[in-house]
């Protein structure tokens, strides 16, 4: 086992990885995963009502923390309703959001207010435990009630 660890260890650092940054993409979910959550936030939603579905969105029991995936929800002006890993957004207009490159939360409002009322959402977001800028989507999904749930994964 030992000499396992060690030939994947030179492995890693031969590819310029680091034993936490490959534990840390182990962790990470897929696009697949992401679009399965949010449909799954979408009916939570359209099941109990939006109060019930934003705490079960926050709690670590609820089935809806999975690997680095999360459930945000906005409405349809911009306003961040429900967001379980950054609590403090909630109630700020993020409409002219672009601290990256692009208008995610004009794109995402766009998708959910298409004819399938759901989709992909394509920006870019710093990746976690760094600074670095990459790819990442968003499967959007419009509910009952009239705004919209996303789950993103990093491309």
């Amino acid at each position: 086992m030992k000499k396992t660890y060690v030939l994947l260890s030179s492995a890693l650092l031969a590819l310029g990885l680091n034993s936490a940054t490959w534990a840390a993409t182990a962790d990470m979910a897929t696009p697949d995963e992401a679009k399965a959550l949010s449909e799954k936030a979408a009916a939570a939603v359209n099941d109990t009502g939006k109060e019930k579905a934003f705490a079960a969105f926050a709690d670590n029991k609820a089935g809806f923390l999975e690997k680095d995936l999360y459930v945000f929800c906005m409405d349809m002006q911009g306003v961040m309703l429900s967001h379980a890993k950054k609590p403090q957004l909630v109630g700020k207009n993020l409409l002219e959001f672009n601290k990256y490159g692009d208008f995610l939360f004009k794109s995402m409002i766009k998708t959910a207010k298409s004819e399938t009322a759901a989709g992909w959402v394509d920006y870019k977001w710093p990746y976690p435990g760094s600074e670095e800028i990459r790819d990442k989507t968003s499967y959007v999904v419009t509910n009952k009630e009239g705004f919209f749930c996303g789950v993103g994964a990093y491309k």
